[in-house]
């Protein structure tokens, strides 16, 4: 039998490595979210209890043991086209903005989860190129990072259930965008596939290797940060940023902590945010 119970000394110490190794503040008395995300790695790594596996996790002496302690902690199922009006809005008004650009586009999902984030940024590229052919000559390259090296791989796989795609896909961009798989799910096209790549990422670590972009979604993850983390994300994103490069942040985050680097641009609906230059 199992003891799936987590004591308050083995909650802190956990929380404090949490935040240490990504950022995540869990706050106080959430030791249900932490035996929900992790009692099915007792039977993976046949622990005993999850004291015993926080503890273990703790000393940092068994990587893959690491990682999947990661990944269950920070792998959240999202939404295709997520609060409508960021991707409303890269159609309609972001894309033209860029439409003569003399090298490529780049676009950048931080925390791009389990794939949906980026492959709706990419269909809604091509979605503005079909109706403007001769814009962005020189192309598009959207950029998806995320901690959890287990949801990359499931992201570049591009295969969903039936449930996934019913949380925000139309039917028509379901037919367009994906191909049918004899087991009733669906996977994502190869023109769509191509425009994106997967890269793993701690958004606490550098962001040397990624080069500039002209738009960054950074939407739903900042809120789990502690306010000082969040401010140096948000730092180091503008610093990324091509002059007036835009940010989407979601619909309740704010840049309170970093409003030096950004002006928010209110839109009908939604806003964004665009790098102070």
């Amino acid at each position: 039998m199992k003891n799936k119970e987590v004591s308050e000394e083995s909650y802190q110490k956990f929380g404090h490595f949490l935040e240490q190794q990504c950022g995540i503040v869990l706050g106080v008395n959430k030791q249900y979210l932490v035996r929900s995300r992790l009692s099915s790695l007792l039977y993976t790594f046949n622990i005993d209890a999850l004291d015993n596996l926080i503890e273990q996790v703790v000393m940092g002496r068994n990587k893959s043991m690491l990682q999947a302690v990661i990944d269950a902690m920070t792998t959240n199922e999202t939404l295709w086209f997520r609060d409508t009006y960021p991707f409303d809005l890269l159609v309609n008004r972001i894309l033209p903005e860029f439409s003569n650009l003399s090298r490529p586009l780049r676009i950048w999902s931080a925390a791009c989860s389990s794939g949906q984030e980026p492959y709706s940024i990419a269909m809604s590229v091509m979605e503005y190129r079909r109706k403007s052919p001769s814009a962005l000559r020189r192309g598009v390259e959207v950029v998806a990072t995320d901690l959890s090296t287990a949801m990359l791989a499931r992201c570049e796989e591009g295969i969903y259930d039936e449930l996934s795609l019913a949380r925000g896909l139309s039917l028509e961009r379901r037919q367009r965008y994906f191909n049918h798989l004899e087991d009733g799910r669906m996977v994502v096209k190869p023109e769509v596939k191509k425009m994106v790549a997967f890269r793993s990422m701690n958004l606490l670590h550098s962001y040397a290797g990624l080069g500039k972009f002209d738009v960054v979604f950074c939407r739903n993850v900042l809120i789990y940060f502690a306010p000082a983390i969040k401010q140096k994300i948000l730092q180091q994103i503008a610093g990324l940023l091509q002059a007036d490069g835009i940010l989407f942040l979601g619909a309740s985050e704010s840049i309170s902590t970093a409003s030096q680097f950004f002006n928010m641009v209110k839109c009908s609906p939604g806003l964004y945010y665009q790098r102070k230059s």
